[in-house]
């Protein structure tokens, strides 16, 4: 290609000037070669070609991704990039998204070589730091994608990788969690991954970050409610059995307590939908277990409630001369409330009760209702009441139980508020 030093200055500047938009560049030329000299020595035949111009490719950023890293960005995660473009294109891409504005942010894949080079291993001097401190790696390799997310992985760093092509193979079967593109993306990276995404689309994968963060956050809520209500009928029977009481529930309304009228609010506990922090909170550890001090606090002291409460109003009711099956009956009422109740309190681990809408799950406060109902019409429908061994009872027994069942919402707000107060919300 004929071109004097000035035509190649002006042409280069040119490039970089697309580059630094955003744009690849590629440079278009035709020309005559022997077709033994391109099968033996290619590179000698990029001669004598006729320059045509400069071809700028740009694949624009979808408008929703730059929200969508700004979420991960409040949402504790650190996004990298990893490409194959020149620097200056990397840049002006990631200035576009929010990911980087200097060039100092920017690695290349030759700098990269250069620092593995003086060490035996990324994990340990320069190279190590480098890889940390870079937010764009730009014109490296498959093997260098390996090396970098391994160094993430080393530095404590729960990793995953975004890729289409074959060259992203290595690195996503290497990734906490390998993420391949459906529609675009090669058999290889879909084989090498763990998850597909069918859009190809950034957003999608928040979204499901988000989903996930949603159905752990319900899998506890379900969990605090039959572990807190489960700890309450324990500590009612050992107490009972200690003072040496008649037993408090018969094994078929324990049955009818834990299968029918809280298996119906744990199942309608499950569709909460997402709280207003769900993208806000830091990443938990992948080690940290759902019994964490949180819950273990939060049950034990709603079991600790109910338990005694639950024992202390037995324990009035059989020394003020009530029958024992019109006092068991009474007690099977309470601790259906006492579900009711906490079925409520189980809707958020921070907030309070009246700060989670009603319509935001109105599955909840259906199967609170149906829960009630059945339970009442057990006790006032002569065959039912006959197999669970309960009477009916006067209207006024339920202005002592509520009020009982209800101060159970007031310990856990209490505790709510102090953990609010812990957190600094």
């Amino acid at each position: 290609m004929c071109a004097t030093g000035d035509q190649y200055e002006t042409l280069a500047k040119l490039a970089d000037e697309m580059a630094a938009q955003g744009y690849r560049v590629l440079a278009m030329a035709v020309g005559h070669a022997d077709e033994a000299v391109m099968r033996d020595a290619p590179e000698s035949a990029l001669t004598n070609l006729q320059f045509l111009g400069l071809v700028g490719l740009i694949d624009p950023v979808r408008p929703e991704v730059p929200a969508a890293i700004e979420a991960c960005r409040h949402s504790g995660i650190d996004v990298r990039m990893i490409t194959g473009d020149h620097p200056a294109t990397a840049l002006a891409i990631a200035r576009e998204l929010g990911l980087a504005s200097e060039p100092d942010d920017v690695m290349t894949g030759s700098e990269l070589a250069g620092l593995l080079a003086e060490a035996d291993s990324a994990q340990t001097g320069p190279a190590r730091a480098a890889i940390l401190r870079s937010k764009i790696f730009a014109r490296v390799d498959a093997v260098q994608k390996l090396k970098i997310v391994r160094t993430l992985q080393e530095a404590g760093h729960f990793v995953a990788v975004t890729g289409d092509g074959v060259n992203d193979a290595p690195a996503l079967d290497t990734a906490h969690i390998g993420v391949a593109m459906g529609l675009q993306g090669t058999d290889v990276a879909r084989g090498a991954a763990d998850l597909v995404i069918a859009d190809d689309n950034f957003s999608s994968i928040v979204a499901g970050i988000e989903e996930g963060r949603v159905a752990y956050d319900n899998v506890r809520k379900v969990t605090m409610l039959l572990i807190g209500t489960g700890i309450g009928e324990i500590i009612l029977f050992v107490l009972a059995l200690v003072a040496g009481l008649p037993l408090p529930l018969f094994a078929v309304q324990l049955l009818w307590l834990n299968l029918v009228t809280n298996g119906v609010q744990d199942v309608a506990l499950a569709f909460e939908k997402a709280e207003p922090d769900v993208l806000e909170r830091t990443p938990r550890p992948p080690e940290q277990p759902i019994f964490d001090r949180h819950m273990i606090a939060n049950t034990v002291l709603a079991g600790s409630y109910i338990g005694f409460s639950g024992f202390a109003f037995f324990l009035w009711a059989i020394r003020s001369g009530v029958p024992e099956d019109q006092a068991r009956t009474a007690l099977l009422l309470l601790m259906v409330l006492f579900e009711n109740a906490h079925a409520f309190n189980c809707r958020s681990e921070v907030r309070s009760v009246i700060g989670v809408p009603f319509g935001a799950n109105p599955w909840i406060v259906i199967a609170v209702a149906l829960a009630l109902l059945l339970h009442l019409g057990a006790m006032y429908w002569g065959s039912a009441g006959a197999v669970l061994g309960v009477t009916r009872i006067d209207p006024l027994t339920f202005l002592v139980v509520a009020p009982i069942a209800l101060g159970l919402i007031v310990v856990i707000e209490l505790y709510k508020r102090d953990a609010r107060r812990r957190q600094g919300k």
